[in-house]
């Protein structure tokens, strides 16, 4: 059974998944705004480097853009590669992605210490970003079961609405009925066992399971599911620990990172 657990720094709380205990890692909550990367990496290891990226909602995964030991807010607005994940290449290395509904993916390889961190809302979802940087870890000398994937704290999908035809767009990645109409192929899925679509009251309207979306996808390309842990918490529907723009509508996020322990 998957144990995810708060741990405090500072009086603040993160969240923390048992299948990432090899290595130093957290999913921030809003308590820690509005401090950077640069500020938080030294909360999980003092001696790594943060990376990070500039987040587009899309499906590029990329090699971290170290930005150095620093807390100066001049080189935390420093241009970052426009990207949605970053997959480590040496040991040390903080990688971090921001989110306020949208799903912050950690993944660690446990047989080499390598770890990548996505950003996967419905768009990079729609485009597969998780399974791509899963494909870039296997490429690379990754196995399968050695990965282990935690899906940190996003929207539930019984309040996420979102129109036919995004489900739809999102739901091609998990259906054999891939091609024709939104419509029937939004009925097809509503019909699987444990579906990731819920009905809506408000016509051509959906709620729409991202983070179970991606479990699927995991899961189709051979990963089991107790390698993959999904965060209990919607940051929809708990306002005192996170951030949500689909409630709110501000630009406010929350961090999720995850130290490299590359071995040679």
């Amino acid at each position: 059974m998957t144990i995810w657990q708060w741990t405090h720094r500072h009086g603040w709380p993160y969240l923390t998944c048992d299948l990432l205990d090899d290595w130093p890692h957290g999913f921030f909550t809003r308590d820690f705004w509005p401090q950077p990367p640069e500020q938080l990496t030294p909360l999980l290891d003092n001696d790594a480097i943060p990376c990070r990226i500039k987040q587009v909602h899309g499906n590029r995964v990329v090699d971290p853009p170290p930005i150095g030991p620093t807390t100066s807010h001049e080189n935390a607005e420093l241009p970052r590669p426009e990207a949605d994940g970053l997959l480590s290449n040496a040991p040390g290395q903080a990688l971090w992605v921001c989110s306020a509904d949208c799903n912050p993916v950690l993944i660690g390889n446990r047989t080499t210490g390598q770890v990548a961190a996505v950003h996967a809302g419905w768009r990079g979802t729609a485009l597969k970003i998780v399974p791509l940087a899963v494909e870039k870890l296997l490429a690379q000398g990754a196995q399968i079961d050695q990965l282990v994937i935690a899906i940190g704290p996003a929207i539930a999908g019984d309040v996420y609405q979102v129109s036919t035809h995004v489900a739809a767009e999102v739901g091609r990645t998990i259906h054999s009925l891939d091609q024709g109409r939104d419509e029937d192929l939004v009925a097809a899925i509503l019909a699987m066992e444990n579906s990731p679509l819920q009905p809506d009251p408000e016509p051509g309207r959906m709620r729409l399971d991202v983070r179970r979306v991606n479990c699927l996808q995991l899961e189709r390309i051979g990963l089991a599911s107790d390698q993959i842990a999904v965060a209990p918490h919607c940051t929809f529907q708990d306002p005192e620990r996170f951030f949500s723009y689909r409630r709110t509508r501000e630009k406010k996020v929350q961090w999720s990172g995850i130290v490299s322990r590359c071995r040679n």
